[in-house]
């Protein structure tokens, strides 16, 4: 598929199927609503952000509720509640320069708090390890493919390594630029933010000659035709959580608990707990390049992580193995390792650095 017309098929896409119909200071809801058991109007209220790919799990929530609970097929019975983020609303800053963990979330957990939206859901690589007091996140849905698209602006380079020396990458995750620079430090990352469509705009026009986004989301949103190659973990070991969507609730609503845990798949929360333990074990800012990830192989929970300086001059690496039911503890005991590993001078460096020390370029 030709990058113009993957484009314009998404701007077309969001307009229209995405699009709710309400607009409200704070969010935009449909009019959905339906009878509770206690005779009170009440609808089941997904709290969600604005962006393609955030409607697009949004809708397959929605999607996954109905098939299970007859009476959420009712018109009306779901609503969906879409808000903007402080990550979505600044796009010519880094991550890291806005302050990384929560930016998709906070927002989000506002409104769940404040009894605005019933469940929250989420990409999982953006909810930080921690999550705010009186809610939990119990249900992951079945993982997508978790490996990194490779998007060259002609489709002629198909791999890191036939990139020229000097070569242009945009990418917003120091995750990508420490791994990308390790195989070859002449390549420069430039920041790059913004939704799909408007990265893939910006690589059409020559801004950059290649771009790395997680296939996950574009095959849900139905542009993976977009992507150059897909990356194995060799080449570039992904995010941790990526690939997977994660809902949230208060702790005490019993009403959405019902719904969401039925929608739980195991081992994919599993494999989400053991990355998530992974990195809260290393502790990471948000000037810390972190890659984390477990896959169930013959019924038991493999780990591979690695942490790294942003210009992939050091890179620490550790794989582990255990039981499914120790997932936590494998996570957190690679996390521990490679902290040991690296030393408490690594981590010293990194929280002295400046983020243009981090990221060393311009924002295109």
């Amino acid at each position: 598929m030709k990058l113009t017309t993957a484009i314009s098929l998404l701007l077309v896409t969001s307009a229209s199927a995405f699009a709710p119909s309400t607009p409200s200071t704070s969010s935009t809801r449909s009019t959905a609503l339906f009878m509770a058991e206690d005779g009170e109007v009440q609808p089941l209220r997904i709290g969600t952000r604005g962006s393609p790919l955030a409607m697009a799990q949004a809708f397959e929530t929605r999607k996954r509720l109905q098939e299970i609970f007859p009476e959420l097929t009712e018109d009306g019975a779901i609503e969906i509640c879409v808000m903007k983020t402080q990550g979505d609303m600044i796009l010519d800053k880094s991550l890291m320069e806005l302050g990384g963990k929560g930016l998709f979330t906070k927002e989000l957990d506002v409104a769940l708090l404040g009894d605005e939206v019933d469940i929250c859901v989420h990409s999982m690589k953006d909810v930080p390890t921690w999550l705010p007091d009186g809610t939990i996140l119990p249900c992951n849905l079945p993982r997508e493919d978790t490996n990194d698209a490779f998007i060259s602006r002609d489709g002629s380079i198909t791999t890191i390594e036939q990139l020229p020396d000097n070569s242009v990458i945009g990418t917003a995750s120091l995750r990508r630029q420490a791994q990308l620079m390790a195989k070859n430090p002449t390549l420069q990352c430039v920041n790059f933010r913004g939704n799909v469509q408007t990265r893939l705009r910006k690589l059409e026009d020559g801004v950059v000659d290649a771009t790395l986004l997680a296939i996950a989301g574009l095959k849900r949103m139905g542009m993976d035709g977009c992507a150059t190659s897909v990356l194995d973990w060799e080449e570039m070991l992904p995010a941790v959580a990526q690939g997977a969507i994660g809902i949230q609730c208060r702790s005490d609503d019993e009403r959405s608990l019902k719904y969401i845990e039925a929608l739980n798949h195991p081992d994919t929360k599993a494999c989400v707990d053991c990355e998530r333990a992974f990195l809260e074990a290393l502790d990471g800012n948000c000037k810390t390049p972190i890659a984390g990830q477990a896959r169930i192989v013959d019924g038991k929970i493999a780990f591979r992580g690695l942490i790294a300086m942003p210009d992939g001059s050091q890179k620490f690496e550790t794989t582990s193995e255990g039981e499914i039911a120790d997932a936590h503890s494998i996570g957190k005991a690679a996390g521990e390792e490679l902290k040991a590993q690296a030393g408490d001078k690594f981590f010293e460096m990194m929280v002295e650095m400046s983020p243009q020390q981090v990221l060393g370029q311009i924002t295109k």
